[in-house]
């Protein structure tokens, strides 16, 4: 485990999916602890796919690949490259093992830093091959929910800087489907309820937000998500579950009409030989 501090925030990361474990404001914990009775993960980290394949498999030059939801960056170990009392490096390379299930080379670090009450998230991947290199990426933070146990979920909400309405793409066992829905929000504010999760995650495409605000009226406490250049946009918890995910995502699972192939793929990256690519979120506490 690495750990992060200063005079206002203390986090902890595991070198194993270079995975967030603690995300404390004045020894106040935001971050959700991964009871596996709901859901037992904090904020996996999702290379080289974001979401569902469709059947589960890609095609890359004419020969097919299996990768499970959300690739494989979540379950592997992490080489901590530098680290400071502020600021630490997590670096994955690809190996034989990850080029059986993704045929390109890579190096994909994670940069976490802190400032003051905010923690910055930063992915930085570097095609390290000869030819373009197709990946997604994105992040799964899960914030506690209620921050203040003497109150409950719905005394919580979610309100986004620029959206007076969100279009949901509905999911069909974890792909998108051509379906949406429209969920209006009161002055740009969502309240939350268990139930919005009932049917999956809130999977938004091209929201005019980048920023999202966790609050209550009746808490001091709560947090203001950054997600700047992160074309898309999750929103899950697990069923009746204590915490919500603010997920920025740079790709997005197959759609139901996709055909395997992986250079069309919805959201695709392409980043050249030799060529690095570079997308922070963060979140600041109050």
């Amino acid at each position: 485990m690495v750990q992060l501090q200063n005079n206002k925030l203390s986090v902890i990361i595991s070198e194993k999916g270079a995975e967030l474990q603690s995300l404390q404001l004045n020894n106040i914990e935001y971050l959700w602890q991964a009871d596996a009775a709901f859901w037992g993960k904090h904020s996996p980290v999702l290379f080289p796919i974001v979401g569902e394949l469709k059947d589960g498999k890609y095609i890359f030059n004419d020969k097919e690949y299996k990768l499970s939801r959300h690739g494989f960056a979540r379950d592997k170990m992490f080489e901590v490259t530098s680290s400071s009392q502020t600021q630490a490096v997590f670096s994955l390379k690809s190996d034989e093992a990850t080029l059986s299930l993704y045929p390109f080379p890579f190096i994909f670090n994670i940069i976490y830093a802190i400032d003051d009450a905010s923690l910055s998230c930063t992915y930085q991947v570097t095609n390290t091959g000869n030819g373009d290199m197709y990946f997604s990426v994105g992040g799964h933070p899960a914030f506690k929910v209620p921050l203040n146990d003497q109150l409950q979920y719905t005394d919580y909400f979610l309100l986004f800087n620029s959206d007076a309405v969100l279009n949901r793409y509905l999911l069909h066992q974890g792909l998108t489907g051509d379906e949406t829905e429209k969920i209006i929000l009161n002055n740009k504010t969502l309240p939350l309820k268990a139930s919005l999760f009932y049917e999956d995650a809130i999977v938004l495409k091209h929201i005019g937000s980048d920023q999202v605000k966790l609050f209550s009226d009746k808490d001091e406490h709560g947090l203001n998500f950054n997600f700047k250049g992160f074309p898309y946009f999750g929103i899950w918890a697990a069923k009746d579950a204590p915490f919500v995910c603010l997920e920025p995502w740079c790709g997005i699972a197959d759609n139901i009409h996709h055909n395997h192939q992986l250079t069309t793929k919805e959201g695709i990256n392409i980043l050249a030989a030799g060529k690095a690519w570079e997308h922070t979120w963060s979140v600041e506490l109050f």
